[in-house]
């Protein structure tokens, strides 16, 4: 999976962050509140997101709304995915991504192990 462009991280931001299915027009007005993007290149952007997987669309009347097709949680976890694979020692990079984060982050993986471990089937 390929880390999102600029404004496909803007775009993404908006509906994971409003969960819920939302038109392209509710976009461009809420990028434009911050900077100016055409309706047109939003249109564009977003029907490639949603050829790439990262967006759902279903029709309401005469218009198309979007919603992620996963949460930012899975696309972040993507990327980790993608990074390890980069590597030819997943462990040493496991060990080196570790060495980077804070002691919170720390906490917050240990906690992950302990309740991936006690799933059924694990």
């Amino acid at each position: 999976m390929r880390r999102l462009g600029d404004l496909e991280t803007e775009i993404m931001h908006r509906l994971w962050q409003w969960n819920r299915p939302t038109t392209v027009r509710e976009v461009v007005d809420d990028i434009n509140l911050r900077r100016p993007v055409a309706y047109t290149t939003v249109t564009t952007v977003i029907s490639i997101l949603f050829h790439k997987g990262y967006v759902v669309r279903t029709r309401e009347g005469r218009i198309w709304v979007y919603s992620p097709a996963a949460s930012r949680e899975a696309y972040a976890a993507a990327l980790m995915e993608d990074g390890l694979e980069a590597s030819e020692d997943r462990p040493a990079a496991l060990v080196k991504f570790v060495e980077n984060m804070s002691d919170d982050e720390v906490a917050a993986l240990s906690e992950a192990l302990r309740t991936v471990r006690r799933r059924p089937g694990k």
